[in-house]
């Protein structure tokens, strides 16, 4: 797959007249599209992909795809479902009614791109930017949060034992993030 980069243009006419009309108040996906535009750009995933080759879908849409699969908990098979059914994701994605979408293991090769070229805190990074530079994040002073719940949670962990270890068993585990470098969640 190589990158032959696109203008990212407007919405078509059609997908933007028939999701006004059926979502007259808007969803979340069409006032994500009209706040935020489509966060991504091609060029800011260049360097994943090959100059010559077959060419690769879109990777902003890939991008704000794989957004959209973390708001709803999609599968990749949900999503690219979700990309060639419904009108919403059409609009963010800034789709004719009529696309066909694609298969749902481009986002799975997409994903694969990132971490091989250790570009997996891209994604975040970007939308992070374009949430401050839209003023919808501000950077503030010291952050507080109520901990009791982990408070809990470590106090039912044996002494001595790490959250990899009850991970399998436990669920809201999962969360934690591993250490850099290293196979090892951080012990609570």
């Amino acid at each position: 797959m190589s990158l032959h980069p696109e203008q990212i243009g407007e919405v078509p006419e059609e997908t933007a007249r028939v999701a006004k009309a059926c979502f007259p108040k808007g969803n979340r996906s069409i006032r994500l599209r009209d706040s935020l535009g489509t966060i991504f750009a091609d060029h800011e995933f260049a360097d994943l992909f090959p100059r010559k080759g077959q060419p690769a879908e879109a990777p902003w849409r890939l991008a704000l795809v794989c957004l959209v699969q973390y708001m709803e908990e999609l599968t990749d098979r949900q999503a690219a479902d979700a990309v060639r059914s419904r009108m919403d994701i059409k609009y963010l994605l800034g789709l004719e009614l009529t696309d066909p979408g694609f298969d749902c293991s481009v986002l799975s090769e997409f994903r694969t791109r990132l971490v091989e070229h250790q570009a997996e805190y891209r994604l975040f990074e970007l939308l992070v930017a374009k949430l401050s530079e839209q003023g919808y994040l501000k950077k503030r002073g010291s952050l507080r949060t109520d901990s009791t719940h982990m408070s809990f949670r470590s106090a039912s962990i044996p002494s001595g034992r790490t959250i990899a270890g009850n991970a399998a068993r436990r669920p809201e585990c999962r969360w934690l993030p591993r250490l850099p470098g290293s196979n090892e969640t951080p012990v609570v």
